[in-house]
C-alpha cells in the first residue's frame, strides 16, 4: 500500500487511561504517546485500511468523546523514520531498557538493553501492558524466581520483546502468535539481539506445543485469557510460574476466577494504573 493514514489524537490527561483502553480494545500494533506542553496526552496512530480507520475512531469516541483528531497521509515508506520521530528508551523495572537500532550507543545506566525495531507490530515497550508484563519479568528474576538456564513460553509474543527479555536472563524458549507480521517482526529483533540460538518463535497460540515450561508468560486481553485458560495451565511445568498481563485492573478478579476454578491458588497481582498483571509463582 503506497499511503498509510496517520492520526494525531489529542485528550486531556485526566482521560489517558480511557484513550488507552480504546487503543488497547482495537489495534494489535504500536503507537507513539507524547505528554504536550499543556499537558494533554497526543497519540500517534499508523492505520493502512481506512475502513478500519473510521471503525477505530467510532470506537475511541465511545471512550473519548471530546479527542481530538487530526488526520494526514504520509507514504508507506516513511514508516520507519515517523516512528524515529518521536520513539524515546523505555525502562522498565530494575534490569531493563528498551531501546530502537539507532540507539545502540546511548548510556544504558547498567540495565540490560532490548533492541526493538519499531514496526506495526505489538510491543515496543511503550504501551502500558508490555511494560508491565516486562516488569513482572524484571522483578521476578531479582527475586530468582527467573534463573538463567529455566525455559519459557511467551504466549501473543507480537515484537518479541517479552521472549527478548527472558533469552537476555539467560532462558531458552518459544515465543508464539497468531499474527503473521508480529512473528515476523520477532524473527527480526529476535536477530537483532542476538538471542535467535535462545528464542523459537512459531505461529500459533497456547495450544502450539505440549512441552510444559518453567516460566509462562501470556500479555494479551482479558478474554482471551479466559478462552485459553486450559491449555495456558497445561503449558506451566511443575514448580513454574505463570504471568498474564494485557488485562485491566477491572477485569482482574473474572480473569482470576477462571484460572481458579481450574485448580490454582489466589494470584498475585501488579497493578499499573489502569492495568493489571496477575503472578502465579510456584505451580
Amino acid at each position: 500500500m503506497e499511503h498509510l493514514i496517520k492520526l494525531d489524537i489529542t485528550v486531556p490527561e485526566e482521560m489517558q487511561d480511557l484513550a488507552t483502553v480504546a487503543l488497547v480494545s482495537k489495534l494489535q500494533y504500536g503507537w507513539e504517546e507524547e505528554t504536550l506542553p499543556t499537558g494533554d496526552i497526543r497519540y500517534r496512530v499508523y492505520v493502512e485500511n481506512p475502513a478500519f480507520c473510521e471503525e477505530f475512531l467510532a470506537e475511541l469516541r465511545t471512550f473519548v468523546p471530546d479527542a481530538q483528531v487530526e488526520r494526514d497521509e504520509v507514504e508507506n515508506q516513511n514508516w520507519a523514520m515517523a516512528w524515529r520521530e518521536f520513539f524515546t528508551p523505555v525502562k522498565v523495572g530494575n534490569l531493563f531498557m528498551v531501546i530502537a537500532p539507532w540507539m545502540t550507543e546511548m548510556d544504558l545506566e547498567g540495565r540490560i538493553p532490548i533492541v526493538i525495531e519499531p514496526k506495526s507490530a505489538f510491543g515496543t515497550g511503550h504501551h502500558p501492558t508490555t511494560a508491565l508484563c516486562l516488569g513482572c519479568v524484571s522483578k521476578l528474576a531479582e527475586e530468582g524466581r527467573i534463573r538463567e538456564g529455566m525455559n519459557f513460553f511467551d504466549i501473543g509474543t507480537g515484537s518479541g520483546i517479552l521472549g527478548i527479555g527472558c533469552a537476555k536472563l539467560g532462558l531458552k524458549g518459544l515465543g508464539v502468535d497468531i499474527d503473521t507480521l508480529a512473528v515476523e517482526n520477532s524473527e527480526e529483533n529476535r536477530e537483532i539481539n542476538g538471542v535467535t540460538p535462545l528464542f523459537d518463535v512459531a505461529k500459533g497460540s497456547a495450544d502450539y506445543t505440549d512441552d510444559t515450561f518453567d516460566v509462562v508468560l501470556a500479555n494479551i486481553l482479558a478474554q482471551p485469557l479466559k478462552d485459553l485458560a486450559s491449555d495456558i495451565i497445561a503449558r506451566v511445568a511443575a514448580g513454574g510460574c505463570l504471568v498474564l498481563s494485557g488485562l485491566l485492573a477491572t477485569q482482574a478478579d473474572s480473569v482470576e476466577e477462571v484460572y481458579v476454578a481450574q485448580g490454582l491458588p489466589a494470584a498475585r497481582r501488579e497493578i499499573e494504573g489502569e492495568w493489571a498483571a496477575l503472578i502465579w509463582e510456584r505451580l
